[in-house]
């Protein structure tokens, strides 16, 4: 694995050996801070954190991981900088890549962390577009092999709406990987052509099954992960939730589909989720359309088959083997 003085945009961008290679080097670092040892690797350096999009398990993996690897972070929210406003994306990398020596930024288009990545000259981190969330997915990807022992041609369902971040990584990671991956959706929630085209291509070379059924019954049969991530993403309008609770309640994640799928099964989502009433939002849908629970059920969620908090603890750790990965050389 070579990624010393690279950036991390997109799972596309990655080889199968370079993705395992983070996950080998996110088990290493796990492991050292379990035991209690020093890993500051990155002794020194700076980095700057632009949080367009508020978080926060991105937001403390980053400023964690930064510390542990002896680093200085520093948290610019959307009212903390000019960028994209009074000043350019370009201008504002040319400026924070001057000051640091990486930078991550979570928020809105692509093009933004890819003009970031183009200008600064230093590494940058996508902690979230609307297209692409590569780092959820690494952390994804070990969990489900320390549960699993290997990633090699296990099923992951995903259910609900397939054709934003989260839909879309896991579709490129499951074949990078050479796992099957299902897209359990309504037609109209199905990941864009173009995207399925180029993974696709990449499954033929991997032995990856990609694979997008309507039919929650049919794809979850067998499946070893079971995920699902909120209907509305940030930014989107609340009016678009009764029309997205008509199309998707039938993909909500209960029980019976994981015992569909069988005894090996767990159910994975990146948080934050809607199971009870004790979010402002889920009570809000609650009084206005009478829906408990949105996109899995608190009886699944709070089940022993629920591994989501193993999975947001290693954002931690795999986001650190990015940042370890991308500025220092040689670690293991």
């Amino acid at each position: 694995m070579s990624l010393y003085k690279k950036s991390f945009l997109k799972l596309l961008d990655l080889s199968t050996e370079e993705i395992t290679g983070l996950l080998d080097l996110a088990a290493f670092l796990k492991e050292k801070k379990k035991k209690g040892e020093l890993h500051r690797y990155c002794e020194g350096r700076n980095v700057a954190l632009i949080f367009e999009k508020t978080s926060t398990r991105t937001r403390c993996s980053f400023e964690v991981a930064a510390a542990d690897l002896g680093m200085h972070p520093v948290y610019l929210d959307p009212k903390s900088s000019q960028i994209g406003k009074k000043e350019s994306i370009a201008d504002t990398a040319r400026v924070l890549g001057r000051m640091f020596d990486g930078i991550e930024y979570r928020g809105f288009g692509q093009e933004i962390v890819e003009d970031l990545a183009k200008y600064s000259g230093v590494p940058v981190w996508n902690g979230l577009t609307n297209e692409f969330h590569p780092t959820q997915i690494l952390a994804d990807f070990l969990t489900i092999r320390e549960h699993f022992g290997t990633l090699q041609g296990k099923k992951l369902v995903y259910m609900g709406d397939a054709r934003y971040n989260m839909g879309n990584s896991l579709m490129v990671g499951c074949a990078k990987m050479g796992m099957h991956f299902v897209a359990c959706a309504p037609a109209d929630y199905m990941p864009g052509k173009e995207l399925v085209d180029e993974c696709l291509k990449i499954a033929a070379e991997t032995g990856a099954v990609l694979e997008f059924i309507e039919d929650p019954m049919e794809a979850t049969k067998n499946a070893d992960v079971i995920y699902t991530d909120v209907w509305v993403s940030m930014g989107e309008p609340a009016e678009i939730w009764k029309q997205r609770i008509d199309d998707l309640m039938p993909y909500q994640v209960r029980m019976e589909y994981l015992d569909n799928a069988g005894p090996q099964c767990r159910f994975m989502h990146c948080l934050p989720a809607f199971h009870d009433l004790n979010t402002e939002i889920g009570f809000e849908m609650y009084q206005k359309f009478g829906c408990r629970e949105m996109e899995v059920t608190d009886e699944v969620f709070e089940s022993s088959r629920s591994i989501v908090f193993d999975e947001a603890e290693n954002r931690m750790h795999t986001i650190k083997a990015v940042m370890a990965a991308s500025l220092c050389e040689n670690i293991i």
